[in-house]
């Protein structure tokens, strides 16, 4: 009995892998059936648009491949963009190269720091922090973000600067937490309601960064000296709700 049992568990495991690959296969074929039509709207597409004047597309089993060449990074995902939304296309395979300006990374790097220090200016701007790091070309963002909306402009930006080939990021948004926005709030009032730190709070675009998540605090930015480090750690130290504090605070060498 038990023998028998055993034989039919294996010849039903064999049935289920066998009505598995025929489906695979079924669908593979049915995906291939509409790839000379794929390709076809792909190419017309890109070649209503100057900007995909070097770029190529072939199709196989539904999966569009894009290759040659753009001059700004957010043309590339503009590409890969347009190729998801034709019918039946059911994916993307990226491989085309940003060709544009070389920008040595120093350059790079500084370029898009001076341009995200004023992403998001005004009331949720101390609440996100992004830090950048660039290796040939390519550009890595760190950082976390309350709402999103600062991650997407951070992103739109750096799509759109040129000498960036390509781009890693790693920004996390935030969980939504009434608690954690409670805490966000209360800190930044002690921080900034403080006779040492509220000069931070002039220029918009260059606060002293909170970010909290379940309760923690991390204070991220710049500041002038170590007195306005300590300082601020201390103040967010005294705030009621968080469970602790880490000073992440830069001191401005210049």
């Amino acid at each position: 009995m038990t023998r028998a049992r055993n034989f039919m568990k294996v010849m039903g495991s064999l049935l289920a892998v066998g009505l598995l690959s025929a489906t695979l296969v079924a669908e593979t074929g049915a995906a291939a059936r509409y790839d000379a039509q794929v390709q076809g709207a792909v190419t017309h597409k890109l070649a209503a648009k100057s900007q995909f004047s070097n770029v190529k597309a072939s199709v196989e089993d539904g999966i569009v491949t894009l290759t040659g060449t753009v001059d700004l990074y957010q043309r590339k995902l503009d590409a890969a963009k347009l190729a998801r939304k034709t019918p039946n296309a059911q994916g993307v395979r990226n491989l085309i190269t940003v060709a544009g300006a070389n920008v040595p990374d120093a350059q790079l790097e500084q370029k898009l720091a001076t341009k995200l220090r004023y992403v998001r200016v005004g009331y949720d701007s101390a609440f996100d922090y992004f830090a950048l790091g660039v290796k040939d070309g390519v550009v890595t963002v760190e950082g976390a973000d309350r709402t999103g909306i600062g991650r997407d402009e951070a992103m739109a930006d750096i799509a759109n600067m040129p000498g960036v080939k390509d781009v890693i990021d790693n920004i996390r948004v935030e969980p939504v937490s009434n608690f954690d926005d409670s805490i966000r709030l209360r800190v930044a009032r002690a921080i900034y309601r403080d006779s040492v730190l509220s000069k931070y709070a002039m220029d918009p675009a260059h606060p002293i960064r909170i970010i909290v998540v379940s309760g923690h605090v991390t204070l991220y930015g710049s500041v002038d000296n170590k007195m306005d480090k300590q300082v601020a750690g201390i103040r967010a130290g005294q705030v009621f709700g968080a469970f602790s504090v880490e000073n992440q605070l830069s001191v401005d060498k210049s």
